[in-house]
């Protein structure tokens, strides 16, 4: 198929010119499309409906395409499936999918080794009785489905279950839903004793829910309505009206969010105020509920910290004096850093990330060259720590599902751009793993058909830059072979070179895929991440644009075939490197980009603003507005050539609005000089992970491939 041409179709739409001026430390800019900010303004829509005609206009000579992919790309999914089971407490826990349904099914079974059922759960005394049953039969080979979420999607384009806590006695489920896409929820109470639901209900909160130890007391956070900021904490218990909740807590700095949770003991219930670079914890005892929370450590500008407590004491990651964390532990009331005992030193070139407490060995994951390791320490012979191997040169491996501390076994998960998600119990005392399931990829699937590997690009100031890339076995390196290069660079997240099977379909047809690890991220440590942000952010752009560089150079691909794709704030990415560098990409696909980062970071009635200012900077201060006005992508759009560009938005977005990349389309529609396709596709009914359904974002996916590949030729 021949690259997408936009002659013959009908007219692109063009957004009317409404100039609105604005003025910031002496610098004017002009906004011509300022106006699509109303949602509820008819014109609005209607230019967002013309935009998606107009994609699919462009698009339907792909449309068999498209269709081929999209069951392709199902075809290879398992229909009837399971994930492995995790015990925790009286059950084992496990989400399944049926055939043909979107939407998961979240199940359990009990285990035959608790106390017998006569005996009293812990607080069961204080439920109250309405709505509440007898004891189900309980059996090993029974299964208990809690909630079905297909049954809860009916009537609904976008169904989204979040936050699903089951009380410490096992007999309420406590969930979250959305239906709209923009992550505000209703919480509802099952009864798992009868299926029935209690009259409870929270509306227009947050997913984040815990129990405490009586099981009829949830906390759960509220979320600002206006910004989405969330910053209360309130106490319900079950029977009373959410009017009467209590207030526990609430995070009066606007650039601090707050949760709150449960620590590994049990014993306390903790709540997290935090922002980019400073994080601040409360405790209560979990069964002292009318109590106060307690500081544990007072918030300090660049500190960051997490606690949990276990063994009767607290362990805590922190960066005090030291950049890339270290493991401290501490008992209750030494809130001082001083007075903190080290556990696992600070190290240069480690980055300390997640942490796991059993009764016997504590577990690290940890970051080393851009690579994770999960390293494993007995609390009484730490001189007999060591790591879990792995052998591939680039891979994912993370703690997954450990709700026990006093096992031997940890959970973790692998896989890598040629191996399947993978499910691993790890003996730490024999050292021995047992594989528990690798997902099945149907349609053929063959690992040694394909092959990963790791490239190292020269960035402007001489860094070198981590690229992973994944081919089949036998597709041409001598720059004949079109390749997408994906980024993101932001927050401090690391895209780690995961699975996809869906990617198979671009691999399969000659792409290569390669992920370019740019500052911003943390691969190789906390001063990636602040090589990219603030006042170095524009080290992200030219670390990808060096990456891409790299390829082009080595063969790998050509500047003609070479596409490039990122979403969010790795949308932001693709704006900026178009604009600097246009030539070097023959497409882009770019997902709910955050593209107008002036005007949003000037904005602090939008949702994500205030808590970012220590990621962007605050542009209310001149030094930082010059930073982000340099390479803000829609304040710097020129009238010059760019290539392909085909855009994802969702209507109901809370963390990139909409009018992003409808605003960013407009301009460049007005400016750019060449006839190759622009595209706009707004879901109208999804927000920022696009929509919902195990299958229906494989169409957005199979728009996606279709694009590409008939850019490149390969249609």
């Amino acid at each position: 198929m021949t690259p997408l041409s936009t002659t013959g179709v009908i007219s692109p739409p063009r957004a009317r010119a409404v100039p609105i001026r604005h003025e910031t430390h002496g610098v004017v800019r002009v906004d011509d499309y300022h106006w699509l900010r109303d949602r509820d303004d008819p014109a609005v829509v209607a230019h967002l409906q013309a935009e998606n005609a107009y994609t699919q206009a462009v698009m339907a000579p792909t449309g068999a395409l498209q269709e081929t992919l999209f069951t392709e790309i199902k075809g290879r999914i398992k229909q009837t499936d399971m994930s492995v089971p995790y015990p925790d407490g009286d059950y084992s826990y496990y989400t399944r999918y049926e055939d043909q349904r979107e939407y998961p099914i979240y199940c359990r079974r009990w285990i035959a080794r608790s106390p017998p059922s006569s005996q009293r759960s812990f607080g069961e005394r204080d439920i109250p009785r309405r709505g509440l049953g007898q004891d189900v039969a309980k059996s090993d080979s029974a299964e208990q489905v809690m909630l079905d979420v297909n049954e809860l999607a009916e009537g609904y384009d976008f169904c989204q279950v979040s936050g699903r806590e089951v009380s410490p006695d096992g007999r309420l489920l406590a969930y979250a839903i959305d239906v709209e896409g923009r992550r505000i929820h209703n919480v509802r109470i099952k009864d798992l004793t009868t299926d029935g639901m209690l009259e409870d209900e929270l509306e227009g909160v947050t997913s984040n829910l815990v129990w405490a130890n009586d099981g009829r007391t949830l906390f759960y956070t509220r979320q600002d309505p206006l910004t989405l900021r969330w910053y209360q904490v309130y106490r319900h218990v079950l029977g009373s009206q959410q009017e009467q909740d209590i207030l526990v807590y609430e995070e009066m700095d606007d650039t601090f969010n707050c949760e709150v949770g449960k620590s590994r003991s049990k014993r306390y219930l903790l709540v997290a105020s935090y922002q980019t670079v400073s994080t601040e914890y409360r405790y209560l005892d979990a069964d002292d509920l009318e109590g106060e929370f307690t500081v544990f450590c007072t918030r300090e500008r660049n500190h960051e910290y997490q606690i949990d407590h276990f063994r009767d004491r607290f362990y805590i990651r922190t960066n005090y004096e030291a950049s890339n964390f270290r493991l401290m532990e501490a008992v209750v009331g030494q809130g001082d850093q001083k007075q903190w005992t080290e556990v696992i030193p600070h190290r240069p070139n480690v980055l300390l990330g997640a942490f796991e407490l059993f009764r016997d060995h504590l577990v690290i994951q940890e970051r080393r060259d851009g690579l994770v390791n999960l390293h494993v320490r007995p609390w009484d012979a730490p001189e007999d720590e060591h790591d879990i191997a792995f052998d591939e040169p680039v891979y994912d491996a993370y703690l997954s599902a450990n709700r026990e501390p006093d096992s031997q076994v940890l959970r973790f998960g692998y896989e890598s751009l040629t191996t399947p998600v993978s499910a691993y119990d790890y003996d730490m005392v024999n050292r021995t793993r047992v594989l528990l399931k690798q997902e099945e990829v149907l349609g053929g699937f063959d690992a040694s058909l394909y092959q990963a590997e790791r490239l190292m690009a020269i960035a402007p100031d001489g860094e070198s830059i981590p690229i992973s890339l994944v081919a089949r076995v036998g597709t041409p390196r001598d720059g004949s072979s079109p390749l997408l290069l994906y980024g993101y660079g932001a927050y401090g997240i690391s895209i780690d070179p995961t699975f996809n099977s869906a990617r198979l379909s671009l691999l399969d047809r000659g792409f290569v895929f390669a992920i370019a690890h740019v500052r911003g991220g943390q691969e190789l440590g906390r001063r990636w991440y602040d090589g990219g942000r603030l006042g170095q952010k524009q080290n992200t752009f030219t670390d990808f644009i060096a990456c891409a560089e790299h390829l082009v150079a080595q063969r790998v691909t050509h500047a003609d075939l070479l596409f490039a794709m990122g979403g969010s704030a790795g949308g932001l990415l693709m704006g900026a490197v178009l604009n600097m560098r246009p030539d070097l990409f023959a497409g882009v696909v770019a997902q709910v980009p955050f593209v107008d980062v002036v005007t949003t970071m000037l904005d602090n009635t939008v949702p994500l603003t205030t808590g970012e200012y220590d990621e962007w900077g605050n542009p209310h201060q001149r030094a930082a507005f010059d930073d982000i006005l340099a390479y803000s992508p829609y304040d710097n759009i020129e009238s010059k050539a760019y290539p392909s560009l085909l855009v994802l938005a969702g209507f109901h977005d809370s963390q990139v609005q909409y009018w992003e990349p409808a605003k960013w389309v407009a301009k460049l529609r007005a400016l750019k000089t060449d006839t190759r396709p622009l595209l706009l596709k707004t879901n109208m009914d999804a927000g920022h992970g696009g929509v919902s359904g195990r299958y229906r974002r494989y169409r957005d996916t199979a728009l996606e491939y279709a694009f590409l590949l008939c850019e490149s030729g390969r249609g």
